[in-house]
């Protein structure tokens, strides 16, 4: 599954090993102060890093490519991209034959035929956990002092 939400629509796009992984939030009110510094103390904490993560390391800096003018979120849909520049894709060849227990590898072969990304983990890959953080920031944002 892609997509999350009625009110507060969340797509998440993109690949471990692609160019990017992004989302497209719809349902974002006009008006909304919104700039790149408001992600980084969230996107921060899920970095990479900690005992038994990747070691991949990554800037993990949102690009707001659409729905903000003026630092102020204008009502359309915001799309936010993140640049995937620390890969080394050929590290996943083997997993064609032997996919990682606990991963996604195996369950995605079969639902995509052998079609899918499969360098890191691809579309199941725990980088697109960015995208989740970046609809939170939105999501906490538009709540305000309501949620505790």
């Amino acid at each position: 599954m892609n997509s999350f939400g009625r009110i507060f629509r969340v797509n998440v796009f993109g690949e471990s090993h692609g160019e990017c992984v992004g989302v497209n939030i719809d349902g974002v009110p006009a008006g909304l102060p919104l700039t790149q510094a408001d992600f980084l103390p969230d996107l921060e904490r899920r970095k990479a890093g900690a005992k038994g993560t990747t070691p991949r390391k990554e800037d993990d800096l949102p690009f707001l490519k659409s729905g903000v003018f003026k630092e102020h979120t204008t009502g359309a849909p915001i799309t936010i991209l993140f640049e995937n520049n620390n890969t080394r894709s050929t590290d996943y060849d083997k997993l064609r034959e032997f996919p990682r227990p606990g991963h996604a590898d195996f369950v995605a072969s079969h639902k995509y035929g052998g079609f899918e990304d499969f360098r890191g983990g691809g579309h199941f890959s725990g980088r697109l956990t960015l995208n989740l953080v970046a609809a939170g920031v939105i999501a906490k944002k538009i709540l305000g002092d309501n949620i505790r």
